[in-house]
Order: structure tokens, then sequence, then C-alpha cells
């Protein structure tokens, strides 16, 4: 499936097996993970096309779907089922629809997921109109996403609560805004935020670049990405999330203002990549940030496209987040003069099935020789 901006294989969670090292084992295989070009299975060679989705019907009342994200990378053998995916959320009810798990009855299907990475929830709505004497999802349509190509049907996504998701708390740190000490740099201020992606988010210009720079420019700056990922572990300590070396969140958002009339420029390592647009999560968080005085975000961001977060009447807003291949509307909602209290999170995104069929895993991976299980 297409999710958004990213890609993977889906499974049904039945199909999968129970025990959690024999799932990652299955889940390399089934990527080709690790190997730069991902040959041996069916990852795309980069982070935004090495992940999988697992869903199955959910045994929690009032939830529908359960969603299980996994993010494998080329050049090593980690499977990280800790953080969420927005972009591979939007196609778990199109998947969910082809396979049978959910049986539309109407012109458009909403479905309530949950993400079991975080126990995030979310409603997700397809089209589904009726064809041919029976339901569908639509893909068709006229919806552009940036970071995809052409048009397709939207898939609109309602969080219902991703304050804290991994961090255990919006504002993990206690406050909106910190200092930390960099190498080569020294202190440098960033806001430690979590509203569905734990993302650490600092001043471009406070680590020598603008930050309207390309991926490809940043990624060819190694001064940069050292600085970058000294700068990640020190607040992965920060905000309670212990030694983050071998995890792939916090994120990193640069910031800088914008360009294009939206709330601000961002840059998002993902975490040692940089992304070429902007995940669905880290979108949501970045406007989050937008909106709460003292933050970074909010000290860089374009006040006419925040708009008044902090007046009483004030309970929303529509934020444009601008990327390297667009921008990002992400739609939030507030307790009126409370913008640091999030009531609801709101976006479009697009997917696509690419393809069904059998995916060959090797009979080792499953059942391991005594040797292979030892190593």
């Amino acid at each position: 499936m297409r999710g958004g901006t990213s890609r993977g294989p889906f499974f049904a969670r039945a199909d999968l097996p129970e025990d959690e090292e024999t799932l990652a084992r299955v889940l390399r295989a089934a990527l080709g993970s690790p190997h730069p070009l991902q040959v041996d299975g069916l990852g795309g060679g980069h982070p935004l096309t090495s992940k999988a989705g697992i869903v199955g019907p959910s045994p929690i009342s009032g939830v529908d779907l359960d969603f299980r994200f996994a993010q494998l990378q080329p050049h090593n053998d980690s499977v990280d089922m800790n953080a969420n995916c927005g972009n591979l959320l939007s196609a778990v009810v199109p998947f969910a629809v082809e396979t049978g798990m959910v049986v539309p009855t109407a012109d458009t299907t909403t479905v309530r997921v949950r993400t079991l990475n975080t126990g995030a929830v979310a409603e997700i709505s397809v089209r589904t109109p009726l064809r041919d004497g029976g339901r569908s999802v639509e893909y068709a349509g006229d919806t552009h996403i940036d970071g995809a190509p052409g048009t397709s049907s939207p898939v609109t996504i309602g969080f219902l609560d991703t304050a804290g998701s991994v961090a255990g708390s919006l504002l993990p740190t206690g406050g909106p805004r910190d200092t930390v000490e960099v190498p080569g740099v020294g202190p440098v201020e960033v806001t430690c935020i979590d509203n569905g992606q734990p993302l650490v988010i600092v001043r471009a210009r406070d680590l020598g670049v603008s930050g309207w720079e390309g991926p490809a420019e940043l990624m060819a700056n190694a001064g940069l990405r050292e600085r970058v990922e000294a700068l990640r572990l020190a607040c992965g300590t920060l905000m309670g999330l212990g030694d983050v070396s071998a995890r792939n969140y916090p994120k990193m958002t640069l910031v800088s203002p914008p360009r294009h009339g939206g709330a601000l420029t961002t840059r998002s390592f993902i975490p040692r990549v940089v992304h070429e647009s902007i995940g669905v999560l880290a979108a949501v968080t970045a406007a989050t940030a937008c909106v709460i005085p003292g933050t970074v975000a909010h000290q860089v961001a374009n006040p006419a496209d925040t708009g008044d977060a902090g007046a009483p009447e004030s309970p929303g807003a529509t934020l444009s987040i601008e990327h390297p291949s667009g921008v990002f509307d992400v739609e939030l909602g507030w307790e009126p003069g409370a913008p640091s209290r999030i009531t609801r999170s709101a976006l479009v995104r697009t997917a696509r099935a690419l393809m069904v069929g059998d995916l060959c895993v090797p009979l080792s991976v499953w059942n391991p020789s005594p040797k292979e299980e030892h190593r």
C-alpha cells in the first residue's frame, strides 16, 4: 500500500507469528533489511519505503481495527514498533476493506482505528461508492497531497487523543523551551514536544543553515548531520526517553520563517535522513508547537497563519506547514484560551493499493536452526 508519502507491505495480523522475535525476522525478510537497496525484499532503499503495517480486528469496545506500525531500515536490522506513522495509517482502512475486515454499507465508510504502538485512536473516513452491485474503495479522485504524484480520493483522518503519545505528555520537559549544549555550536534553544510524534524543534540558523535548503544539500552537510544527531541524543534524555541512539525517535525538525505564506518552513530528519516532505504526525506536532506561546516554533511562525491562539474566543486554526515538497495543512482545535490543551487534529491524506499477492519468506526465517537461534 501507498499511504500518504510512504509505502510498505500490509499484513493481516492473523497471518503473522505471535512471537516478537520471529515477527521481527519475518518483517526484515519481507523488506529485505539490512541491505542498502533491499534487493532481497520489498523495501525501496529509503526509510520512507522501509515500513510495514499490521492490521486486525480490535478487541476494544468502540474501536474497529488495531494497527501496528513497523519501521525498518535499509542499512541496519532494526525493527522499531514504538512510534506511530500517520502516513501509513491512511492506508489502514483501504487495506481492511480490500481484505474484507471491514464491509462498507454507505458511500463513505468511517472506521475507528487504534494504533497499538502508542494507543492513539483515530477516526478515518474513505469513499466506498456502490459499483457493480457492491461497494469498494474509491482510489480515483481530485485530491493532491504534496510529496505524492497525481491526484487520488481523499482519506480524512481525525485524531482523538495524541498528546504524549510516546513521551508521556505534550511538553515532556515541563516547559515550551529548553537550552541544550551542542558540541561545536554551544547552547541551542529547542522545543521538545509530542502530539503524536516525539519531536525536537530547533531554529535552522542555530545549527548553521538557513532551513530553506533542499534535502540533498542538507544530507551532504556532514557537519550538520553530526550536530543534529548530537542534539537528538541529548534531547532524548531530556524528554525522558533514555538512550535513543538505536531509536527512530525523537524526530528532528529544523524550522525557519515561511516563504510561501504558510505558518513556518520545516526540514525534518527522520531521524538521520532528511524527509522529502514531512511526516503526518510530525506535521501535527509542529503545527501544535506553532500555537503554543513560548515555543521555538511559535517564535519563528508567521502570526497571520497561526491565528491568535491565546485569545479566549479562539477555538482553533488551520495551519499550513511548509516542507521541501510543498505544504501540509493541519486543522487544530484547542480549549478556548488554552492552546496547549489540544482537543482535536485533523488532516487529509491519500492512499492506494499497489499490489496484492503472496510474499515468499524463507522457511529458515520462520524456523531458524539452533545455531541461528544462538546467534
